[in-house]
């Protein structure tokens, strides 16, 4: 009898250590509002992607903190002197998920693929891709782009598999995404969360990753969460176990707790507030100006963000060469700036302090995305406008339809978004005329932008003359208000006891390369 229940302890006792060794290989990340959203993974032509995409694909190059270059699926890469050719060698025994090679026939019928897409930007420099061998493949360029490696780097540039894309049409990136990446998708619900399986065979990751095999979970699943509040509960009751971006405003919440570890680094993304350009009152200049002027960038960072972070005063994250603008082209908060040039452009002050012209009352639509940070974000913006004389109406709109209504074009004037990147060419994505709805929010239509952008994304033959270039742009850009700068926050994330993590964060993020050295605690 006793040797029965000591058996029956033992089974259970095994069976209990497999379940807690199973729960062990999984994982649950949260994304909060500002990667919430995404309604594809494939990358060619999305115009949002999130954490998980650089887990499902590969890039040929991933780009550091320092913003170095490293090899993913290329192992080495040379340029020619006149920037006319640049030649890729591609790493051996790649597979994709559905067992297909990668190589150099690849990478040949992806560059064409971007034709007519939203990101055809990014490889309209390449005229032609040749298949050296099976492992070289040699971009021949219409023009020198210094910018290139950077382009190649960007989740917009993570490489799917040529059969399933063709076959999928518009479901791939939606019911299956097959890359070369560390996991598998196995399963997306748009908005709700993505589900992940290892891929067991991964043996090619980049420099950064210093695990070079199989990730250490077996399933993680990201799921997405709008609301920072409900988010943060989740991590601290055990329902997720790490934040993916944590908003800056909770910050000081987490630090606090000691149940949650917090890793804080360098930020790349910026929070601004586009002007529709193309509808009154905004078609005239000196309400954009003065409307960009009226907004408090110190009072928002101390009273929502208790500075954490640092405030924006022109395009760029302030790392980027292109940001060091001539001071004059700064915007940063000057109410009586603002106020007499709303006198200037004939809006005078009503009997309730909002002005008024021609009997008709300084309102408009003041929209943005769901999620507690956003929503506190504009109301304060909307206090500071009212300080000036500007009623703003707001609308809080869900993050997974909010570009579809910019695109609409004439129903937004005002809008609170963020956006993530460390390149120059962002100003050539939300203000390139070409672009007027979404991603160019703003509508901006201005001849001479249109120039100087030229200039800046097809002219330039070196880096310094590309920075030149896009200082330029930027600078004018500035100029003509069609957006005012808010804040530029920091990057951090948290974990709970599950969790543990490298000792640095590798990459511009948290991407693969990090992804690859998260493992179980012990």
């Amino acid at each position: 009898m006793k040797t029965m229940l000591k058996g029956s302890m033992l089974a259970l006792g095994l069976t209990a250590l497999a379940a807690t060794t199973a729960l062990a290989q999984e994982a649950t990340f949260v994304m909060t509002a500002r990667l919430v959203g995404a309604p594809t993974y494939n990358p060619i032509k999305a115009t949002k992607l999130n954490t998980a995409t650089t887990l499902i694909f590969d890039r040929l190059v991933v780009q550091d903190a320092d913003q170095s270059f490293h090899g993913q699926l290329a192992s080495s890469w040379e340029a020619s002197p006149d920037g006319m050719q640049w030649t890729f060698k591609l790493k051996p025994g790649v597979k994709f998920h559905n067992g297909e090679p990668f190589n150099a026939k690849t990478v040949a019928w992806w560059v064409p693929q971007f034709k007519g897409s939203e990101n055809a930007f990014t490889v309209e420099a390449i005229e032609r891709v040749e298949a050296v061998d099976d492992l070289t493949v040699r971009f021949h360029m219409k023009h020198p782009d210094p910018n290139l490696l950077f382009n190649l780097a960007s989740s917009f540039m993570c490489i799917p598999e040529p059969k399933a894309y063709e076959a999928l049409g518009d479901k791939f990136g939606v019911t299956e995404a097959i890359g070369t990446g560390p996991y598998r998708m196995q399963q997306f619900s748009v908005g709700q969360q993505t589900v992940l399986v290892r891929n067991d065979d991964y043996a090619w990751a980049a420099g950064l990753s210093t695990n070079q095999g199989p990730a250490k979970f077996k399933k993680l699943t990201f799921r997405e969460i709008g609301e920072e509040s409900t988010a943060y509960l989740e991590l601290k009751t055990g329902g997720a176990d790490l934040l993916v971006n944590v908003p800056t405003d909770f910050l000081p919440r987490i630090q606090a707790d000691k149940a949650v570890k917090l890793v804080t680094f360098p930020g790349n993304e910026l929070v601004y507030m586009p002007i529709n350009t193309s509808v009154e009152p905004f078609t005239d200049i000196k309400v954009r100006e003065a409307t960009a002027f009226a907004v408090n960038q110190k009072e928002i960072l101390a009273s929502l963000y208790g500075g954490n972070g640092a405030v924006a005063d022109t395009f760029l994250i302030s790392s980027l060469k292109e940001a060091q603008v001539e001071p004059k082209f700064r915007i940063a908060y000057d109410p009586e700036r603002a106020k007499k040039l709303f006198e200037e452009a004939g809006w005078k002050p009503g009997p309730d302090g909002i002005r008024v012209k021609d009997g008709k009352r300084l309102t408009v639509k003041l929209w943005t995305q769901n999620g507690t940070e956003f929503k506190r974000l504009v109301e304060i913006v909307q206090a500071q406008l009212k300080a000036v004389g500007m009623q703003a109406e707001i609308s809080i709109i869900d993050a997974g339809s909010i570009n579809a209504q910019y695109r609409k074009k004439t129903d937004h004037q005002l809008a609170i978004r963020a956006y993530q990147w460390t390149n120059a060419d962002i100003v050539d994505w939300f203000f390139a005329a070409k672009r007027a709805g979404y991603p160019n929010v703003s509508m901006f239509n201005d001849p001479e932008a249109e120039r100087l952008n030229d200039i800046a994304m097809n002219k330039s033959k070196t880096w310094d003359e590309r920075v030149a270039n896009f200082t330029r742009y930027h600078e004018y850009v500035l100029s003509q208000y069609p957006f005012a700068p808010i804040y530029q926050p920091v990057q951090s994330l948290a974990y709970g006891k599950r969790i543990a993590m490298p000792d640095k964060i590798r990459g511009m993020g948290l991407y693969s390369s990090t992804m690859l050295d998260i493992a179980p605690a012990n």
